[in-house]
């Protein structure tokens, strides 16, 4: 084998084998994500969201996706993250089908808006409810 395509298949296995693991949480993401979960607790995981409107969809960053229905906020870290969402420049694209709300393994493009570009996409995992703590 050549020594310049061994190096590429180098650099390719070590490309997929870093963004295998999520990057670390900024301390400005982990302070948002502290404050919206602040005062809840983590239900069971659930499969699909019950209701789903886009406006209140919060991104934390590239890992975490939060989605509020009242008093509950759904928490959703898609396996493999979804670079660049955190960026703060593109927006998630989503799309539901057959009426029922997102669900674990839809996916969702990452998109410039400005450009119309589409740059990445994720799927979802688990959505973890978190509800107001009684007591």
């Amino acid at each position: 084998m050549r020594p310049a395509a061994l190096l590429l298949i180098t650099a390719a296995a070590s490309a997929c084998a870093s963004s295998a693991a999520p990057e670390p949480r900024t301390a400005k993401a982990q302070t948002k994500l502290t404050h919206e979960l602040a005062g809840k607790v983590a239900g069971k995981p659930v499969d699909c969201l019950p209701f789903y409107r886009s406006n209140d969809m919060v991104i934390i960053d590239d890992n975490t996706i939060l989605f509020r229905d009242g008093g509950t906020v759904y928490r959703n870290d898609p396996p493999g993250g979804c670079s660049p969402l955190g960026s703060g420049n593109y927006t998630l694209v989503t799309k539901t089908v057959g009426g029922i709300g997102l669900c674990r393994g839809d996916i969702a493009t990452v998109v410039d808006l400005p450009n119309r570009f589409t740059v990445g996409s994720c799927s979802f995992g688990d959505f973890i409810p978190y509800k107001p703590a009684t007591g």
